[in-house]
């Protein structure tokens, strides 16, 4: 067997110490190893290394009074609404109403034709003023001592009597007539004179519109700001706007939408604004205190809270949730930030809550709007 050289022995050994030191992983330059010192410390050296404060700019924005705007979507009504009806049948004598015509309580709208009741009330009256002479004559008798009293309670049982048929004939006749239940406008009669009609038919549809209601549906969320007697604003679909006043609030809740019905009464008195017209209700609130700012300030927050970032004493971003109470064509109108808040009005989707930043006042002319935006939108 032959001998193994030496030199080959020594290359082998080398090949398997070069292995296991690959296997350690201490691959690190030339020295680096040896001088764990100078490698902590440059470590430490580049974590002392801090980027610079990014600069944003803020604003302390004014601050006013300002009445929560609820708006919701609505319609018109009439205050009052009556479907008239027949209560016997008959043929159409006298319909001296038209549609659109302005009617009083107790006006008539409609007769149908009752020659036979109208002569059972004529003799109705004729009997009853034969019977007031019989008492007259028997009271006078009486007191002269000519006629026995049973005779006298007989002629006052007659004018009872008589009476009594006078008020049912002309309940009979009345019967026969439709009269207006309220003050109000006549919007639909579906007959004709000289027509026929059963008993329990319509005739006529009488709406009484001053005042007029705005009807809508108020969330549940936002009950609790309104109540009866608050002012409110309505803007009809033709581009009119009209105030009114919070008349009901109803407390039963819609079992699918989970809202509450509202009435508006408007008033009304030459009837320019119709029932079943589409609307926009905004109810004001008692005035709270508030500021204006544009609507590119508002953000969210990491949980996803709608809300401003501003800056506090140590230059630190902080967050604060808002409410809204306005959206005004010129900016939102915000509660719930504090009065030494220095908003962030630029730069506030660059940085989070927490960071130093650098604050920078901004310039004049942004105060100078944000001032003049929240003197006009202050109500």
């Amino acid at each position: 067997m032959p001998k193994v050289r030496f030199h080959k022995l020594a290359a082998l050994v080398v090949l398997v110490g070069f292995a296991a030191w690959v296997a350690t992983g201490e691959l690190s330059s030339v020295g680096s190893a040896a001088d764990p010192q100078k490698q902590d410390a440059a470590k430490q050296q580049k974590a002392e290394v801090k980027a610079p404060a990014r600069t944003v700019a803020v604003v302390k924005p004014p601050r006013a009074m300002h009445a929560r705007a609820i708006r919701i979507s609505g319609v018109t009504e009439a205050d009052k609404r009556a479907v008239l009806a027949t209560r016997v049948g008959g043929v159409i004598a006298r319909l001296p109403v038209r549609q659109g015509q302005r009617v009083k309580a107790g006006d008539l709208i409609l007769m149908l034709d009752a020659e036979e009741k109208v002569a059972a009330v004529d003799s109705a009256k004729q009997l009853l003023a034969q019977r007031q002479a019989e008492l007259s004559a028997a009271e006078r008798l009486a007191k002269s001592g000519n006629l026995p009293a049973l005779q006298l309670d007989t002629a006052r049982s007659g004018l009872i009597s008589a009476q009594s048929g006078l008020r049912a004939a002309e309940a009979e006749l009345d019967r026969n007539e439709v009269k207006a239940p309220f003050d109000g406008v006549v919007d639909r009669i579906p007959v004709e004179l000289g027509s026929a009609i059963m008993q329990g038919g319509e005739v006529a549809t009488v709406l009484a519109l001053d005042p007029v209601i705005a009807r809508g549906e108020i969330s549940e969320r936002d009950l609790r700001f309104v109540k009866v007697g608050d002012e409110a604003d309505v803007r009809l679909v033709n581009g009119d706007t009209v105030t009114g006043k919070l008349r009901y609030i109803s407390r039963d809740a819609s079992a699918a939408t989970r809202t509450f019905r509202v009435e508006v009464a408007i008033a009304n008195p030459d009837g320019a604004i119709p029932a079943g017209m589409t609307a926009e209700i905004t109810l004001r609130t008692a005035p709270t205190d508030a500021v204006m700012l544009p609507r590119s300030v508002v953000t969210l927050s990491g949980d996803g809270d709608l809300g401003i970032r501003a800056v506090d004493r140590n230059d630190k971003v902080v967050f604060f949730p808002i409410d809204l109470i306005d959206d005004t064509p010129k900016g939102l109108v915000l509660a719930g930030i504090p009065d030494d808040a220095r908003v962030i009005v630029s730069g506030q989707e660059l940085v989070a809550e927490g960071d130093v930043v650098e604050p920078v006042e901004a310039d004049a002319q942004a105060v100078r709007k944000l001032a003049g935006e929240a003197g006009a939108g202050t109500q």
